[in-house]
């Protein structure tokens, strides 16, 4: 038995999953995604975590001691680009940024002749102020000195975990995904010191914690940890990585030939290859929870995030109807999706809710308004908008891997809708698989801890064991090829047509502030 500690942005998991990749028993803890401070700022306390944690594995327990007993080591897999400020003994010295926040820092890099040129020679100089000023670690020198003096380690929640359950500052290269000084082809931290990435991202090589491939053992239980968590104290906890690299894993894409579409709060297109590229001109490949693989990937930024601002503005109905019902209320919101025809009566959603380091100054766009269209049309737009987006980016991932996709794997909360998978069907032209699981980064944490322990001698064999797929969606073709025309002719040519609009927005508002 593996147990998985699974934190997101709005709660953490502890799941028992045996070696045929059943979830056997699971605890889920929600807890408000941030508090904001400031407009932009996305700040949670990194207690939230510890304690919810804590909550979960101790419930675990006290409801299945028996399987608890048969527990042979913890993998963690937690969100991505949210580092906490550690001192000496791994306590936070203050609340964690997440990775939506939008505060910047106000420093401009300042080059030195030979990387000013080069920046210059590849149009990177923008680039790199862009990532310079959304470097968290940045800002914390700029605005708490004090704090980042104090600062022993700059880890992500992982790391901070791995701390916290074994006293050791030891993390898993494929967790290291963020705005850190890291060599993402070489899979370890930036050599070089005078290399730009230091001074760019902020970080001292000094503040920086070891790394250690996937399946490699972090540390042990400490009896300090078994207290708190209920977690046996000498229980091995293994290098994981993070929750999307675990989901495309147990989705079973392990070749560029399949792609895990992720509908979590940020939404991805993942693929897995041997071979480095960068899937955007200056955005990395990251390391794979397999050691010597990639996960070339594109981001939907703040993807099903929009369906927490469609239910928070727009279906107080429904929100009121399942809290009597006692059913979630995305199963009510889901029931709009038959209602309305494949592409909304024209209602097409461009989802760039949130400025990205390669489109600085878009905004979200809703085009086609007509005094037909209600909510309902507004929520299938939306869902219909980040299928339109997650496209885009196949045929980026496809273009650069020079390998065609041919089958879609779909995980995160979305994917619990058979609504949504089949509407990505439709739209991708393609078949549509979900694994036994949505819990597809516990599954995925699972599979590196059973590798590990030796009760599978490969990943391959894992994967054999304890992947199965429960259901597949065939395209309708007709649905697909209004969805065709309208991605070829409309969508694809949005962000082109108003770019200049965007800009004008940014110069006369401020917002989003570079």
């Amino acid at each position: 038995m593996i147990l998985t500690i699974d934190c997101g942005t709005q709660s953490i998991r502890a799941a028992l999953i045996n070696e045929n990749g059943n979830i056997v028993a699971i605890e889920k803890k929600e807890f408000t995604p941030y508090y904001s401070e400031n407009p932009g700022w996305a700040e949670q306390s990194a207690d939230v975590y510890w304690k919810n944690l804590c909550n979960a594995t101790k419930d675990l327990k006290e409801k299945n001691i028996n399987l608890f007993e048969k527990v042979k080591g913890v993998v963690v897999t937690t969100l991505r680009d949210t580092a906490v400020c550690l001192d000496k003994e791994g306590n936070p010295l203050r609340p964690i940024i997440l990775w939506l926040d939008q505060r910047k820092s106000q420093s401009i890099y300042k080059p030195s002749k030979k990387h000013k040129l080069m920046f210059s020679v590849v149009g990177m100089t923008r680039t790199i102020n862009i990532i310079r000023h959304n470097s968290k670690a940045n800002w914390i020198k700029e605005n708490e000195p004090e704090i980042w003096k104090k600062t022993y380690k700059y880890a992500q929640v992982s790391g901070f975990f791995h701390h916290k359950l074994t006293g050791n500052f030891i993390e898993s290269i494929a967790s290291q995904i963020g705005h850190l000084p890291f060599d993402y082809k070489n899979k370890k931290w930036t050599k070089s010191n005078s290399s730009w990435k230091w001074e760019v991202f902020g970080v001292e090589k000094e503040k920086l914690m070891k790394l250690i491939n996937p399946t490699e053992i972090i540390g042990y239980i400490t009896k300090k940890a078994e207290i708190e968590t209920g977690i046996k104290k000498g229980i091995p906890v293994i290098a994981g990585g993070s929750d999307k690299g675990c989901e495309t894993l147990a989705n079973g894409c392990t070749n560029p030939k399949r792609v895990s579409l992720s509908f979590g709060t940020t939404a991805t297109a993942q693929i897995s290859t041997k071979n480095y590229f960068e899937p955007l001109r200056f955005m990395p490949s990251y390391p794979a929870v397999i050691p010597n693989y990639y996960n070339p990937e594109i981001e939907i930024f703040r993807g099903y995030w929009m369906i927490s601002w469609f239910k928070k503005e727009f279906a107080e109905k429904e929100l009121k109807l399942a809290k009597e019902l006692n059913i979630s209320p995305e199963k009510l919101l889901n029931e709009h999706l038959n209602k309305v025809p494949p592409g909304s009566h024209g209602l097409i959603l461009q989802p760039y809710w949130g400025p990205h380091v390669k489109t600085p100054d878009a905004k979200g766009a809703v085009i086609g308004f007509g005094d037909i269209h209600t909510r309902s049309h507004l929520y299938k737009a939306i869902i219909e908008g980040i299928n339109y987006a997650l496209m885009d980016g196949v045929e980026k991932l496809e273009k650069k891997s020079k390998v065609k996709i041919k089958e879609v794997i779909v995980g995160g909360g979305g994917s619990q809708s058979d609504a949504i998978c089949q509407i990505t069907a439709d739209m991708f032209g393609k078949p549509v698989k979900k694994i036994h699981t949505h819990e597809a980064s516990s599954l995925g944490a699972a599979i590196i801890g059973f590798v590990s322990t030796g009760t599978y001698k490969n990943f391959e064999e894992a994967i054999n064991h304890m992947i199965k797929y429960k259901k597949t969606f065939i395209p309708n073709k007709k649905n697909h090829e209004i969805y065709k025309n309208l991605f070829e002719k409309v969508y694809k040519k949005i962000y082109p047509s108003i770019k200049n609009l965007y800009s004008e927005i940014q110069t006369i508002t401020g917002y989003p502030e570079l």
